[in-house]
């Protein structure tokens, strides 16, 4: 427990919170307990740190609103988004609206989760209340402000784009009370608004970060810079685990801008080398130059074949049963006239974002202040802290922009974060004052950094031919992404990882699942990857309920339809995709077929209706209508973005070379050139449409991404008979 109260900076909360976490990219705590034994540090009736105005809300002279959120934008569009939601129920003129990154803080906690972060689609879930109650405490504060200086009774006064106006036609703005306001009591208790009376929320908007960032503006953790930085990049050992025997520097030291190398710690045992330069082409120079033998006894030799036959293995044999109430009856498969047995097989995936992982540490003794784009500021704050031997409050961590995570900016051992740590604490011992510079180039990080889990499932099903499932079991072999962290007591549970079966266990198909799985202990770091679980486990439900229509003879959409009867938001995405793409009434051109996918994820229900072609032996994607329930979107502008995003990702997952592979414990792919990664010319013509609702909202990052690679699949074998179990598509 003392593990996961540093990794959550709990002394700096002043509460120990426990956490029952789920999954996410990143984290989703879907439960929490506070300690009783703790006292509170505030009356019951006092607001939290979380829902005071003046962290989030300042006004100045000129009337210009800057909201500052709690979260990291890592692309998805936030810092747009909860300011719409601020203003709101401010009444702000959104011409005059900006928005700041807020550093790691108990004020930018999440309302839910009681630690900051970003992860598990669920920032417009968790913070739809909060951040709408903090513009309209505000608005409250600037309206009693106003009232005293007019002498009208606050209840005659109303706002508009940023104006209090007076029955008498008087106005003040709201850049003439902001001072004044600051002093007006907070109420606790405040109406919001009702949907219908919306003038910002639901209505496309663009983003704020738009123009910095199309005129190149925009500035990430990457292009921080301080006086006299210095730039480190780090010589991981090839193999995980493994340590520094002996190496010879005379080389690289002897490059000009070259200042130290050091001796590194890593989180999982192993030691680096740290190279430290007065810019990074140096640095990488002389990182090339030394000269290294390393220590590799005791670490075991990860390979990819090998793994592939252990996995195989392991799905024939019984294991952990994952629905502890009670196991359905697979008797039926025993001599089954109409049987479908498939083996699905999916590789270890690197994250890659576009911008490398990178963070900036200035180190004072006493006092330490970072600079980096974090999805667990106060995590990544308290590793710092421990490092360095310093409280958490000793350590200011700023949050950057950051361009792109997809998890990987949200990692329990705060590995880059740490790394830069430990070099700045050894610099310090040796007198060296400068601030520095960490970067993990993308060639680290493929090769030395953390994975989507490499799985394999196996299902045998048996069924009367007419769409009826007689009996279904289903193995699922990989990598527990929390077990052998602070998280697994609350992520694991009777020996399941949660994390691995979604999509699978949960699943809105009446289908009698006999679930198990087996978590072998792999010698490579894994973590959760853009929709986590469902980015396999809805390749293999999809294409499954895909393959039963045929067997029946049923249409597809029919058949879908037909089994989500009792889920109306999975209906409602999949009929609205259905009627926008023409499907089964709009003829196609020959050689053509169309292929669909429905999947729940993270309370956002997506649905593609695709139509593809083959050339020889390729796939060709030519247009994907796609539909999303996430309930009501509070910017569709970006919800689009993040559907289009989301959907080119799972289409990454298709092309073949969309794969980490092992040699004798080495990682054999490098960067974009032999890892590959979607790029412009696979996009294909798409169109989103949203299903309407004025219900709370629900998660959008990640629920694009899962159907795209079953809904092709599906439209390959209506083309070729042949049905792909793998990802990705290696023809």
């Amino acid at each position: 427990m003392k593990r996961l109260q540093a990794a959550m900076g709990a002394s700096e909360m002043g509460r120990r919170h426990f956490l029952k976490l789920s999954v996410g990219t990143g984290f989703a705590v879907y439960a929490m307990a506070i300690d009783a034994q703790t006292p509170s540090a505030k009356p019951e009736d006092a607001l939290t740190p979380q829902q005071q105005p003046s962290a989030f809300v300042s006004i100045d002279a000129d009337g210009i609103v800057t909201v500052t959120i709690g979260k990291t934008d890592i692309g998805q569009g936030v810092q747009t988004a909860l300011p719409m939601l601020v203003a709101e129920e401010l009444d702000a003129d959104w011409a005059k609206v900006r928005c700041n990154l807020g550093p790691a803080g108990e004020a930018y906690m999440d309302p839910v989760y009681k630690m900051q972060i970003v992860g598990g689609s669920t920032t417009m879930k968790h913070s739809w209340i909060q951040y709408r109650e903090i513009g309209a405490r505000m608005r409250a504060m600037l309206v009693g402000a106003a009232a005293k200086r007019l002498g009208v009774s606050a209840s005659l006064l109303k706002t508009e784009a940023g104006v209090v106006i007076a029955p008498d036609g008087r106005r003040l703005t709201y850049g003439d009370l902001a001072t004044a306001a600051l002093a007006e009591p907070i109420p606790k208790s405040v109406q919001l608004k009702s949907a219908d009376q919306f003038k910002f929320i639901g209505k496309p908007t663009g983003r704020l970060d738009a123009r910095d960032k199309s005129s190149g503006q925009q500035k990430f953790g990457i292009d921080f810079t301080l006086p006299a930085m210095r730039t480190v990049v780090m010589l991981h050992p090839p193999v995980f685990g493994a340590k520094v025997a002996r190496f010879d520097a005379t080389q690289a030291k002897a490059i000009a801008g070259v200042e130290d190398i050091y001796q590194v710690p890593l989180y999982n045992g192993g030691v680096g080398l740290a190279v430290v330069a007065n810019g990074f082409w140096p640095a990488r120079m002389a990182r090339e130059a030394l000269k290294v033998e390393w220590d590799t006894a005791g670490v075991e030799k990860a390979d990819t074949d090998a793994l592939w036959a252990r996995y195989r293995a392991l799905a024939r044999q019984s294991g952990t049963k994952a629905h502890s109430a009670h196991t359905p009856d697979t008797s039926a498969l025993a001599g089954a006239r109409l049987k479908i047995t498939a083996e699905y097989t999916f590789p270890y995936l690197a994250h890659t974002p576009m911008e490398p992982l990178n963070c900036n540490i200035d180190y004072r003794g006493d006092q330490c202040t970072v600079w980096v784009g974090s999805q667990l500021q106060m995590a990544d704050q308290a590793a710092v802290a421990n490092v360095l031997g310093l409280k958490p409050e000793q350590v200011t961590l700023n949050t950057m922009m950051a361009g792109g995570g997809f998890g990987r900016r949200a990692t329990p051992t705060s590995d880059y974060v740490v790394d830069a740590a430990q070099v700045a604490k050894a610099r310090y011992a040796a007198g060296r004052r400068e601030p520095i510079k960490m970067i993990w180039t993308r060639e680290d990080d493929v090769r030395g950094g953390y994975y989507r889990p490499m799985h394999l499932h196996r299902v045998e099903i048996a069924h009367d031919g007419k769409g009826t499932v007689l009996a279904w079991k289903h193995m699922i072999v990989g990598q527990s992404i929390t077990g052998g962290t602070p998280l697994e007591p609350f992520t694991v549970k009777d020996g399941v990882d949660e994390t691995m079966v979604e999509g699978v266990a949960g699943s809105p198909y009446p289908f009698p699942i006999a679930l198990e799985v087996h978590h072998p202990k792999v010698n490579v770091p894994v973590l959760w990857f853009r929709s986590v679980g469902h980015s396999h486990t809805a390749f293999v439900m999809e294409t499954l309920v895909d393959e039963l229509a045929r067997a029946g003879g049923i249409d597809p959409v029919a058949y879908r339809r037909r089994l989500l009867a009792k889920h109306p938001r999975n209906l409602a995405a999949l009929d609205l995709a259905v009627e926008k793409s023409g499907y089964g009434k709009k003829p196609l051109p020959r050689g053509h077929a169309w292929g669909v996918a429905v999947h729940e994820s993270f309370s956002s229900v997506v649905a593609y209706v695709v139509e593809v072609s083959m050339r020889g032996n390729e796939p060709l994607l030519h247009q994907v209508t796609a539909s999303v329930h996430c309930n009501m979107p509070v910017n569709p502008r970006t919800i689009e973005a993040q559907v289009q995003g989301g959907l080119l990702m799972g289409l990454g997952m298709t092309i073949p070379g969309a794969e980490i592979t092992l040699k004798d414990g080495h990682v054999q792919q490098h960067n974009w050139n032999d890892y590959r990664v979607p790029t412009h010319a696979h996009m294909p013509k798409m169109t989103v449409h949203i299903v309407p609702s004025a219900e709370p909202p629900t998660g959008i990052g990640e629920p694009s991404v899962p159907p795209i690679a079953p809904a092709m699949a599906n439209a390959i074998a209506a083309l070729t008979g042949k049905r792909h179990r793998s990802l990705p598509f290696n023809v």
